[in-house]
């Protein structure tokens, strides 16, 4: 076959370890290999980019394997050509498998032109899709631990949610941290509306009067302080700027 790539590189990325095989054909067609195996660290992973440039390498490939590839996707960006590839794009022939030989595997196939690389966005995007997604799932685990608080409340027959549209606003944040102190009376957690909330007392008085049990309060607090804590819904920086303005007049 053909060699498309002289000079390249495959990569064995595990959590700790990153193998790699290093090929070279000369002018004569002679192939040499060079096997070397760096740890994951920032500083080993420069040090793997120093030995590539070193060996004049121009391509190298991995698998996309979990998450590991990221951070020696990112060192080498912009050295070298860097290609991650489906691993299904590159499994190696039935047999006795080790990280050297997924290594060179990879390298042959990269050298021959037989693999394709996934796309990979740019730096700007990634950052960008990492905070998107990650602001997302902060929402979704926000909404199952409403969720979750308003099963409680049902439970309870507390029927708080038909008349505060927000549980989680600073009227329904004081009553549940009344109720989690042991506050039974209706009227007594009605007075803690604040607002337009106030103006629908005598509703929260009958939705407030319920049969909360010990172990309601247990569950309540314990969804109130779990690591996915329940902050105010954020304002807007326009809704920050207008309520700042008001109150300056």
């Amino acid at each position: 076959m053909q060699v498309q790539y002289p000079h390249c590189c495959g990569l064995d990325v595990h959590k700790a370890t990153v193998v790699a095989c290093l090929l070279h054909v000369d002018s004569q067609g002679q192939r040499s290999k060079d096997i070397r195996t760096f740890g994951t660290t920032t500083d080993e992973l420069l040090a793997l980019g120093d030995w590539l440039r070193a060996g004049n390498a121009t391509h190298v490939a991995m698998e996309a394997t979990g998450s590991y590839w990221k951070p020696v996707y990112n060192l080498l960006e912009g050295q070298l050509t860097v290609w991650v590839v489906n691993a299904a794009h590159i499994k190696a022939v039935p047999g006795h498998k080790t990280d050297v030989h997924d290594a060179e595997w990879i390298a042959d196939l990269l050298q021959h032109g037989l693999l394709k690389p996934s796309f990979i966005p740019d730096r700007f995007q990634r950052e960008l899709r990492d905070l998107t997604r990650t602001r997302t799932n902060v929402v979704d685990e926000r909404s199952a631990v409403v969720n979750r608080v308003q099963q409680v409340l049902e439970d309870a027959n507390l029927k708080v949610a038909g008349v505060a549209t927000d549980i989680m606003g600073v009227s329904g944040r004081a009553m549940l941290a009344a109720i989690v102190a042991g506050t039974t009376d209706s009227a007594t957690l009605a007075d803690l509306a604040k607002g337009k909330l106030r103006n629908k007392r005598e509703q929260l008085e009958r939705a407030l009067s319920g049969r909360v049990g010990a172990h309601h309060r247990l569950l309540l607090s314990m969804h109130l302080n779990s690591p996915h804590r329940l902050p105010g819904r954020a304002r807007r920086p326009v809704e920050r700027r207008n309520r700042r303005a008001a109150e300056a007049i």
